[in-house]
């Protein structure tokens, strides 16, 4: 009996070879976890060793120097910043409501079978190049209207509508049925249920979504040069005019330039961009982690 027993516990030849395997698929799986890690840092590293030395206050609140005037030195980044900010805010208040809007469809009011294709289309929304979505606002409105500071938030609404319509579906998801159906049972309508129960009960994760979204328009080019690419250095708040200074597009400009000190300028944008990225991506992570809390998932 002894014998039997040590015999089935003893390692065969399928056993070895699953071990192998596992640990195979282990070292793989982790050192493209790591390869990653790795193409980041390098990346960012590269950034800041080349950007940091433009880094400053003066760089951060003055416009660039010169006027329209190429190659000088000194000056900053001020307008493309609060150009950047404006077009993102106008963008997210085109985008917000739709995006709320359609989750609240497919969680609370749609069927499967109607639901199926409305995420299929989101999905395939949110994995579409954005030149892209450039050229098709560029037909729609630039083409008529010429470049506006409309037609790139339009553009970049476009852009980060599934971010936040997927982000605020998961959210709403997250929230208990029973919150659902203690509602109904006390006579409250499916719309009264919606606006005063799941609504507030997802509102830290739809903050998360708009964060994310804020995030992505930050860094989005390509809708912005066949949008909004007319360089300016002056601040403006007039969002109908063509001259909107924005980060991505000063980093494009500034990397064509023939001038040295412009290439500085491009990577000290750059390193301002990244941190604001960053920043965002880590602020809507700790909305999350937040609103998972607050709804006792793990």
């Amino acid at each position: 009996m002894a014998n039997q027993v040590g015999a089935v516990l003893t390692p065969g030849p399928g056993l070895r070879r699953r071990r192998r395997t596992d640990r195979l698929m282990r070292a793989s799986a982790t050192a493209a976890a790591m390869l990653a890690v790795a193409i980041l840092a390098i990346m960012v590293g590269s950034v800041a060793v080349h950007g940091a030395s433009q880094l400053s206050i003066s760089f951060l609140t003055e416009n660039p120097a010169g006027g329209s005037l190429v190659g000088l030195a000194g000056g900053g980044i001020a307008n493309a910043i609060i150009g950047s900010a404006l077009l993102v805010a106008v963008a997210t208040a085109m985008a917000l409501p739709m995006g709320v809007l359609i989750a609240i469809y497919l969680t609370e009011l749609s069927t499967p079978r109607t639901a199926r294709p409305v995420r299929l289309a989101l999905d395939l929304l949110n994995g579409l190049p954005t030149i892209v979505t450039g050229i098709f606002v560029f037909g729609l409105l630039v083409a008529s209207h010429g470049q506006s500071g409309i037609a790139a938030s339009f553009a970049l609404a476009v852009v980060i509508l599934p971010v936040i319509t997927r982000t605020t579906q998961e959210m709403l998801l997250l929230v208990p049925r029973d919150l659902r159906d203690a509602a109904h049972a006390l006579g409250i309508s499916r719309w009264r249920t919606i606006t005063s129960v799941v609504l507030p009960g997802a509102l830290g994760g739809i903050l998360t979504g708009v964060v994310l979204a804020l995030a992505r328009a930050a860094g989005e080019t390509a809708p912005l040069l066949l949008t909004s690419s007319i360089f300016s250095s002056h601040t403006t708040l007039n969002v109908f005019g063509a001259a909107i200074p924005n980060i991505p597009i000063d980093i494009f400009s500034y990397s064509e330039s023939p001038f040295p000190v412009e290439h500085a300028k491009a990577w000290g944008a750059a390193l301002v961009l990244i941190v604001l990225i960053l920043v965002g991506n880590l602020t809507a992570r700790a909305l999350l982690a937040r609103q998972r809390r607050r709804l006792g998932v793990l």
